[in-house]
């Protein structure tokens, strides 16, 4: 039924995609959860070869050309295997947005296409140790030398990183400038320019997608691998929110709908009372929840996809509302939903013989990482106060007046 969303391109990227899905090793998963396994770069590299990689961009770098109801499509199938590979997968969407859209040729060309083809990694670097939520707060320090910036700090948290060619990474350019907005500047860093990437992390879920922190010491990058212009940062990590916000929100309608299908089909099997369990209503009620949260926020989602093309991918006020609800519903039903899903198992469904608890410890982390779902709701209501002002009163029904008592003005006291 949810094809009706997807015309023959996108459906085609949708059941692609899944085809590829069904036969990634399940032994590749469990290794990841056992840390047995860093970084998967086979899997990055399968995705690139089958074209699944960076659908939204230009063939003539290796994407499809098509949108972001196609990603969406496809991410929604990605998001099954879980939040590392999801996210893996999404590293190359949002690296590839800042290039794509601010990158000049030659960068496309160097960096865009190579990672495209899967004979590139990538990884993003934002949070510091000092700060996550206050973006502008940064303090990793980019001076400008003799045609170099020479990078000093720290970011941690820096998915993908281990097994990263290149990292797209924001750096302060003026720190003594009064409006911290115009203080950051984006930079494309290699690996071997002599960064060091250090694996400190435990990770609680999201196991195996390289996860670490970058260590710059006198780094220098060539003025060449500025992304967008000197002190622009801001304006870049403004649109970068969409790719962010939307790839966790598509992979988390993938990781619910993995639960829900557990779930449901061991309500069928499993009896009780002589009867399967689906019969009692503690049970079906739930998995009733459950239809209704994924189908709920699957078409947020796509009507937020679909706005977002009709915008040509630029980001707005109503489009920054709905990507950030997008971002909070799909990751808070999801997290409801594996939890349903974890209670309708019982006892089993605390173990690793299913993989909800596994779901279970990545879902977690979505509703933290793009931005907490504190900051989202931060954001929704910014900008709804801000399109509320622009409504002109006199196209909008005065719907106060429909109160019986409406006459009585004397009553409403506003101070």
């Amino acid at each position: 039924m949810y094809d009706i969303f997807l015309d023959k391109e996108q459906k085609n990227i949708k059941y692609r995609t899944r085809e590829y899905v069904r036969n990634v090793p399940h032994d590749l998963l469990r290794k990841m959860d056992k840390e047995e396994i860093q970084y998967p770069k086979e899997y990055v590299q399968g995705l690139a070869k089958e074209g699944l990689l960076g659908v939204r961009f230009p063939k003539k770098y290796g994407g499809q050309g098509l949108n972001w109801v196609a990603e969406i499509a496809a991410l929604e199938e990605i998001g099954v295997l879980g939040c590392s590979l999801a996210c893996l997968y999404s590293l190359v969407s949002i690296i590839g947005e800042a290039i794509n859209r601010f990158g000049n040729e030659e960068q496309k060309t160097k960096y865009l296409e190579p990672i495209l083809k899967g004979k590139m990694f990538c990884a993003e670097a934002l949070t510091e140790p000092r700060g996550g939520s206050d973006f502008f707060g940064a303090t990793c320090l980019a001076e400008k030398k003799n045609g170099y910036f020479i990078v000093n700090g720290q970011k941690r948290f820096v998915v993908g990183s281990e097994g990263a060619d290149v990292f797209l990474v924001y750096v302060k350019t003026a720190p003594k400038t009064s409006d911290p907005h115009q203080s950051i500047s984006v930079l494309l860093i290699e690996r071997d320019f002599g960064v060091e990437v250090k694996h400190v992390y435990g990770l609680m879920g999201s196991r195996g997608g390289g996860t670490g922190r970058l260590f710059f010491k006198d780094v220098e990058v060539p003025e060449e691998n500025l992304i967008g212009k000197l002190n622009m940062g801001g304006l870049i990590f403004n649109q970068m929110m969409i790719p962010e916000r939307m790839t966790s929100a598509g992979g988390a309608i993938g990781s619910g709908r993995a639960a829900l299908e557990i779930a449901a089909r061991y309500s069928t099997r499993r009896k009780a009372f002589g009867s399967p369990i689906m019969k009692y209503q503690g049970v079906s009620f739930k998995i009733a929840d459950c239809i209704t949260l994924l189908d709920a926020a699957r078409c947020l989602v796509y009507s937020t996809a679909r706005h977002i093309d009709a915008n040509d991918g630029m980001n707005s006020g109503v489009i920054r509302r709905m990507v950030s609800q997008s971002k909070k519903f799909s990751t808070d039903a999801n997290w409801q939903i594996i939890n349903h899903a974890m209670q309708i198992l019982g006892g089993i469904g605390y173990t690793n013989v299913y993989p909800i608890e596994r779901l279970l410890r990545d879902a977690r982390l979505t509703t933290i990482w793009t931005g907490t779902n504190e900051i989202m709701n931060l954001l929704i209501q910014h900008e709804y106060y801000k399109e509320l002002q622009q409504i002109p009163e006199i196209e909008a029904r005065d719907v106060e007046k429909d109160a019986v008592g409406a006459e009585y003005t004397e009553e409403k006291f506003f101070e």
